[in-house]
């Protein structure tokens, strides 16, 4: 008969993010790696498989969680420009406060596996492809909604607004100045002005 495991698979994930996010994945070893999830050896293999596997599962949780979060949220009846404004605000309130941002910069270490790796390049162009369609639908509707200019790109919108996403940790990670974020979110939304 299996054995229950007597820790939360999901929280673990999540402790996972914080450890490669901090440490990246080739500074992570697994003595590191053991302490910081608070399980035995075992039970990591057992549930979760190699490092590489639970950095490439910690990744694909990390990008699944969130990016369903913003095409939910772009769904939402609400303006459009207001959704996205919100959306931005998150992710620079995450990454002011010191828990969060720490899930957030395991992106830096997947973004830099993306060469070596073919499932961690999918799961980047799935959501990639995901989440520009889900801005750019947005978009469509801001402009029919009358909030959006006709002349605007709203595929080269799209696709700058995915990638403004990312950039924000960057300059999280860059400097501890909390107003570069915030600079740098305005900027971003400033796209959606005519």
């Amino acid at each position: 008969m299996a054995r229950n495991k007597d820790f939360d698979t999901t929280q673990v994930l999540h402790k996972a993010m914080q450890i490669f996010g901090h440490y990246g994945y080739e500074g992570t070893s697994l003595q590191i790696l053991l302490e910081g999830l608070g399980i035995a050896r075992q039970s990591m293999y057992d549930t979760y498989g190699t490092k590489k596997e639970l950095f490439v599962k910690a990744v694909r949780h990390y990008l699944n969680e969130k990016s369903s979060a913003v095409v939910v949220y772009l769904q939402q009846k609400q303006t459009v420009k207001q959704a996205i404004g919100s959306i931005f605000n998150e992710i620079v309130a995450a990454l002011q406060d010191e828990d969060r941002r720490k899930e957030c910069f395991i992106l830096h270490s997947a973004i830099d596996q993306v060469p070596h790796n073919s499932d961690i390049a999918l799961m980047f162009e799935k959501d990639k492809l995901m989440l520009e369609q889900a801005f750019y639908d947005a978009l469509v509707r801001a402009q029919h909604e009358g909030e959006i200019s006709e002349k605007k790109d709203l595929h080269a919108i799209a696709q700058y607004l995915y990638h403004s996403r990312y950039a924000l940790t960057q300059v999280a990670k860059l400097t501890a100045d909390p107003k570069a974020l915030n600079n740098v979110a305005a900027l971003t939304l400033s796209v959606l002005e005519d």
